[in-house]
């Protein structure tokens, strides 16, 4: 299997400069449950082991910087992506404007989403779990791209958004008490949820997502059709493993 084989490259119509990639979890070095391309430091691989498949990330997709990786806490929170030696900022997305830095998530279910300006001037990252879509994340994230100052884009239709690989919407079962949050947030939000009975429902995490973005006003959004659960040769699930590695999504621009 070629390097190649090991990532996914968003099918969208995003400006010539802009670069993004979605890994597998095939490709890297790690053993055992978090076989092989684990990325994740915090999931209780051998630190050495996640270094090699970081580096493997950087040569595989020739990335011109190191990602700024985020301490992910299910938030709302966004800053914009600088390395800070030693340290992590706490956020579940990251944004900029700046040529030749790398945003990234890391997911295992939840929703990663790409974001560009059509003007090719600015990108961003987001981690997406239904706390997060609830909270607000994706609304926050847009608002942060129309305030950079580079950007041409005035209105939300200006952007592109691509939906990475998470839990599908056949698997993704939730309580009564998430549906209900999210109903009361917005009507809206009742064709993501199907009744599974005894106060359970499966939620389409894709859906909740594309039911925001086009409630913004952000209609051209891509991706959203593949399963991290079922597609256990490919991708790493929470849900299905417990103690697993993590898939990282990464844009930038040149």
């Amino acid at each position: 299997m070629s390097r190649i084989e090991h990532y996914i490259v968003p099918d969208w119509p995003a400006p010539a400069n802009i670069h993004a990639a979605t890994t597998l979890r095939t490709g890297g070095v790690s053993e055992g449950q978090y076989f092989s391309f684990n990325p994740a430091q915090h999931v209780g691989d051998d630190r050495e082991l996640v270094k090699q498949n970081r580096q493997i990330i950087s040569e595989v997709l020739k990335l011109p910087s190191e990602p700024v990786w985020l301490d992910q806490l299910h938030s709302s929170r966004v800053v914009e992506a600088t390395n800070l030696p030693g340290q992590l900022q706490q956020a579940d997305a990251s944004f900029t404007s700046v040529a030749g830095v790398v945003c990234a998530v890391m997911t295992a279910d939840c929703l990663p989403l790409l974001v560009c300006s059509k003007d090719g001037l600015s990108v961003a990252a987001i981690h997406a779990g239904w706390r997060g879509l609830l909270a607000g994340v994706i609304s926050n994230t847009v608002l942060a791209l129309k305030n950079t100052v580079v950007t041409s884009c005035v209105n939300n239709k200006d952007f592109l958004v691509w939906l990475g690989p998470a839990i599908g919407p056949s698997c993704f079962e939730i309580g009564s008490e998430v549906r209900d949050a999210f109903l009361k947030k917005s009507i809206d939000y009742a064709s993501a949820f199907k009744e599974l009975g005894n106060d359970k429902w499966l939620a389409d995490i894709y859906q909740l997502a594309r039911i925001e973005l086009f409630a913004l006003g952000v209609d051209d959004v891509y991706g959203g059709a593949l399963c991290t659960f079922t597609e256990s040769d490919r991708f790493y699930s929470y849900r299905r493993d417990s103690q697993t590695g993590r898939m990282a999504t990464l844009i930038w621009m040149e």
